[in-house]
C-alpha cells in the first residue's frame, strides 16, 4: 500500500488561516500589530528571493513587514548596529537576518546581537544552547525544524520512543530537529557523510528525516515498512523533458520511497511551506508576549 502524503502545502494554508485570525485579535483587543524586520546583507538572488517570500507571507496575514538590505562590504560593526536599532524598536516583535552571510562577518555574533525575545528564528546562541539541553526550553524554535515537527505531529507520528534517524547534521535543520526529537522523547541517530553502512541505519527508523541535500539520495530499500518520512531537500536537477529544462526533487527518492513508507512528505509541497508558517507563528507569539513585557 502506498504511503500517506504528508501535505505541507494544506497544513501551512490551515495555520495560516489560524495565525491570520489570531493577528487580526490581537489588533482589535490591544492595538498590537506583529512586526517582523528583515535583514539581507548582500545581493545574492537567492536570499532576496527567500526574503520576498517572507514578506509576501506576513502582508497575506495582517504582519507587518520591515525590510532592510545592507551592501554586501558592510561591516560588522554596521549590520549589529543595525540589529541593535531594530532590537530597540517597539514596533519590531521579530527580527530575521537572512543566512548566509557575507564570508567576511562573523555570524555567531550577528546573530548573538538580535535581542533574545525577537529572534523569531531561533538561532540566537542562546536559544539553541537552551534547545541543546536537557529540562530548559528555548523561546523560539528554527523555523524549519519546527515545521518537520509539525508535520510528523499532524500525520499522526507516535514520536515518543521511536527510533529517529537524521541525515544531515547542519545548524540550520539537522541538529535542531534531531534535538527536538530528543525533546520528544525518540531515540535519536545523527548520521553524516562520514557515517558507514548508511542505508542499514536508515532501516532502523521509524522517523527518518533527510535533510543532506542530495538529490534523491535515499532509496526505497533504506527505509522500513511503515516509516515516516520527513524529506528536508529541495534539490535542482536537469530535466529536458521539464518545460524549463529542470526540475526540483528532495533528497528522497520519492516514487521508490511512497511505496514502502507509512507517511511521507513530497518535495516541493511538504517541508518547504512550513518553514514560513511556522516564522509568522514565531512572529505572532513574540508580539503576544511583548503584552506582559
Amino acid at each position: 500500500m502506498a504511503a500517506k502524503i504528508i501535505d505541507g502545502n494544506a497544513i501551512a494554508k490551515e495555520m495560516r488561516q489560524e495565525i491570520g485570525a489570531e493577528v487580526e485579535r490581537l489588533n482589535k483587543e490591544h492595538g498590537i500589530t506583529p512586526g517582523l524586520a528583515t535583514v539581507l546583507v548582500g545581493e545574492r538572488p537567492a536570499s532576496q528571493m527567500y526574503v520576498r517570500m517572507k514578506q509576501r507571507a506576513c502582508e497575506k496575514i495582517g504582519i507587518r513587514s520591515f525590510g532592510y538590505s545592507l551592501p554586501e562590504g558592510s561591516t560588522q560593526e554596521e549590520v549589529e548596529g543595525l540589529i541593535r536599532e531594530l532590537s530597540a524598536n517597539p514596533e519590531i516583535h521579530g527580527i530575521l537576518v537572512q543566512l548566509p552571510l557575507p564570508r567576511h562577518l562573523d555570524e555567531e555574533r550577528v546573530l548573538g546581537s538580535v535581542a533574545l525575545e525577537k529572534d523569531v528564528d531561533g538561532f540566537h546562541p542562546i536559544n539553541i544552547g537552551r534547545l541543546a539541553m536537557k529540562g530548559r526550553e528555548p523561546l523560539f524554535v528554527p523555523c524549519t525544524p519546527y515545521g518537520c515537527m509539525v508535520l510528523l505531529e499532524k500525520a499522526g507520528a507516535q514520536i515518543e520512543g521511536a527510533e529517529a534517524v537524521v541525515l544531515g547534521r547542519s545548524n540550520i535543520v539537522g541538529l535542531p530537529v534531531s534535538m527536538l526529537l530528543l525533546h520528544a522523547n525518540a531515540t535519536v541517530t545523527i548520521c553524516h557523510s562520514r557515517s558507514k553502512d548508511l542505508p542499514s541505519i536508515c532501516r532502523r527508523a521509524d522517523i527518518l528525516v533527510a535533510a543532506v541535500g542530495r538529490p534523491e539520495m535515499v532509496k526505497g530499500d533504506w527505509v522500513k515498512p511503515g516509516a515516516y518520512v520527513i524529506d528536508v531537500g529541495s534539490n535542482k536537477v536537469e530535466d529536458p523533458t521539464a518545460e524549463k529544462g529542470y526540475r526540483w526533487v528532495g533528497d528522497v527518492a520519492f516514487d521508490e520511497v511512497k511505496e514502502v513508507a507509512g507517511a511521507i512528505t513530497p518535495s516541493p509541497g511538504g517541508v518547504g511551506p512550513m518553514t514560513i508558517t511556522m516564522l509568522l507563528k514565531n512572529t505572532l507569539t513574540a508580539a503576544q508576549r511583548s503584552l506582559s513585557g
